[in-house]
């Protein structure tokens, strides 16, 4: 794997200063102060070949301001019960904090339907979350813990995977193509917890076919992974869904039954009540005419990275999943109907 090594930063930091004007406030956003750290992660993803992790980090930039990311976190989705829809059926949200001070992050993919709003309301909904993180959560986190703290943890929720789940690939390959291309190696470690049968089989095959870079970083722990997660953070900051271990193999719909103030799930979580007034707050600072619109906030996304860490993972899942399908296997009652799914790049 290539090193972001002390030279190769100072060569790229030597090319960023040459940049236009015009993206040198976008770039401000990217790096929050710690411009040689964001150097390194562009060029760990693009093993350490400084005119690739260059152009990489260009096409982010101009991708940017194309798309006026800049300004996301004023776009408040509304009306409010859109917005609550949308968090109930794109699971995500942050659980606490690491013992070393990482955000977690957590992520109900089992039982994420995305099927309450349009795609780009999804697309929106994730790159502010990816904006506050980087703006506001992480700074935060510098200051609580006294250190530098330039990436998170995630914990993937697998309760409820089913062989359906494939319908939605097109969007998790949008999202994890907005991720990779953009903001690469902001992930230290992915925790995959309640992984069913269909996962565990298939991830026997996926495994191997990952990049090295990209199969150091997942970790697939038995059950819901508590044990193992309180060697890193303490029982407050694990996922409602770690507090427990799970009886039986069904759906998993009364896996997130809980107090919604503790589903970190929910809107009603201070995480996401926060990011929320966060935004509104964001809003209404601008001068404006009326209320605010209504109506998505359109995102262009880019083509597919093939380095991409995310990418990787649901590719060769969405993979190896059609293939156990081809060969005959029945899981959760969904057959060959879905085998031979393809994703489009848009």
């Amino acid at each position: 794997m290539g090193l972001a090594t002390q030279d190769a930063i100072k060569q790229l930091s030597n090319l960023m200063d040459q940049m236009d004007e015009s993206l040198r406030g976008t770039f401000q956003n990217v790096h929050q102060g710690y411009k040689n750290e964001t150097l390194a992660r562009f060029l760990r993803a693009r093993e350490g070949n400084v005119s690739k992790a260059h152009k990489m980090l260009m096409d982010s930039l101009n991708w940017r301001i194309q798309n006026e990311i800049d300004n996301i976190l004023t776009k408040p989705i509304v009306p409010a019960d859109l917005y609550r829809a949308i968090r109930d059926s794109q699971l995500i949200g942050l659980s606490g904090y690491s013992k070393e001070g990482l955000p977690v992050f957590a992520l109900g993919v089992g039982l994420s339907s995305f099927d309450k709003a349009s795609v780009h309301y999804y697309v929106q909904s994730h790159i502010q979350i990816n904006e506050y993180r980087d703006r506001v959560v992480l700074p935060g986190a510098c200051e609580k813990y006294g250190k530098k703290v330039v990436s998170c943890l995630k914990i993937l929720d697998m309760t409820g995977l089913k062989l359906s789940a494939l319908s939605q690939i097109k969007l998790m390959t949008m999202i994890s193509t907005v991720d990779d291309l953009n903001y690469p190696e902001k992930t230290e470690t992915y925790y995959i917890v309640n992984a069913p049968y269909i996962f565990s089989t298939c991830w026997k095959v996926v495994k191997p076919l990952l990049q090295d870079r990209t199969r150091k970083k997942i970790k697939v722990l038995q059950g819901c992974g508590r044990e193992e997660l309180l060697k890193i953070m303490d029982y407050d900051s694990l996922p409602h869904f770690c507090k427990f271990e799970r009886s039986g193999s069904g759906s998993g719909s009364s896996h997130y039954s809980t107090d919604s103030s503790q589903n970190c799930f929910s809107l009603d979580h201070p995480f996401h009540q926060q990011l929320y007034n966060f935004i509104k707050h964001q809003a209404s600072n601008l001068d404006r005419i009326g209320p605010i619109k209504l109506g998505s906030f359109h995102v262009d996304v880019p083509g597919p990275d093939p380095h991409g860490t995310e990418l990787q993972i649901v590719k060769t899942i969405e993979s190896e999943f059609n293939k156990f399908v081809s060969d005959g296997n029945n899981v959760n009652g969904v057959t060959r109907s879905v085998s031979g799914l393809k994703i489009g790049n848009n």
